[in-house]
């Protein structure tokens, strides 16, 4: 059956670049600036690669990000449209960043231009790959054969069944973007406290816990798993994102497979776009549940 409609998302969603292109998913580049020098995230990180950008923050360079701006979502969109193709966006969370008002502008915009196409999306109210995840989901549900309409509305209600909990290495990465104070974020790196982050359903990033010491911030993490991890098969599912740590990624995903078992596991690196505000040495774990909290 051919295809109807294309899913599309954007870079702060942290695919792979290997899922994006198994499971047909478009994903419109974003913004960053490092030293001075502007550069676009790609899932492939074909301008910049992510331990680079990395090494680039721990040697004390400074990385901005921006929003994607309305003309980019048109000219990113008008291919599919001019193709016959509808279009199913589903962007980085509003809790996070203006990007969804800028999409809904450039939506807006374009019925007006192609009456006859269906130009939907969704706020997904996640980030990195929580944001990720939902993609991934809502393709394997396109391939099953939804309509744009059906698959929106699942999204609209699964969306709310992301559960991501996040460990930050670096408390001053958090302090510049308003998260802690000057002096939480002292006391902790002195004391090497470790927040423990949730993305709630309004989509904002908020500290939840805070634990003394890395390892014992990756077992509260492992932890939340136990009890919220979904029980449906079909959606077993979990997404480990880290910046630039991966031996600690795999070690994580290693306790993850053998305590919960999920039919597919994947690693990938923070983008920067992500990245620039969680620093060096972030963990996340992603995975479906029965709801965020």
């Amino acid at each position: 059956m051919p295809k109807t409609y294309q899913l599309i998302t954007d870079a702060a969603c942290d695919l792979p670049a290997s899922l994006v292109e198994e499971q047909d998913i478009a994903v419109i580049p974003m913004l960053f600036t490092i030293d001075g020098k502007e550069y676009l995230q790609y899932p492939d990180n074909r301008e910049y690669p992510a331990d680079k950008f990395f090494d680039a923050l721990r040697a004390g360079q400074w990385a901005t990000t921006a929003q994607i701006p309305t003309q980019t979502f048109i000219d990113f969109f008008k291919p599919y449209l001019d193709q016959g193709l509808d279009i199913l966006y589903i962007g980085f969370s509003s809790g996070l960043s203006g990007t969804w008002q800028r999409a809904c502008m450039a939506m807006e915009e374009l019925r007006k231009q192609y009456p006859q196409r269906n130009i939907e999306g969704v706020d997904s109210l996640t980030a990195t790959l929580g944001q990720g995840l939902l993609v991934y989901l809502a393709s394997c549900k396109q391939k099953e054969g939804l309509t744009l309409h059906e698959l929106m509305a699942w999204v609209q209600v699964y969306r709310y069944c992301i559960s991501g909990w996040f460990m930050v290495d670096d408390l001053n990465h958090l302090k510049r973007g308003g998260r802690v104070s000057a002096a939480t974020a002292f006391v902790g790196t002195m004391l090497a406290i470790k927040p423990i982050l949730q993305i709630d359903k309004e989509g904002h990033l908020i500290v939840r816990e805070k634990v003394r010491g890395r390892q014992q911030a990756f077992q509260r993490l492992l932890k939340k798993m136990e009890t919220r991890f979904t029980q449906n098969p079909e959606l077993q599912t979990a997404f480990i994102v880290h910046g630039d740590c991966l031996e600690d990624a795999k070690a994580v995903a290693k306790q993850v497979q053998s305590r919960y078992k999920p039919k597919k596991l994947v690693i990938n690196s923070l983008g920067p776009v992500i990245g620039a505000h969680t620093g060096p040495n972030a963990l996340a774990i992603f995975y479906p549940a029965k709801d965020r909290e």
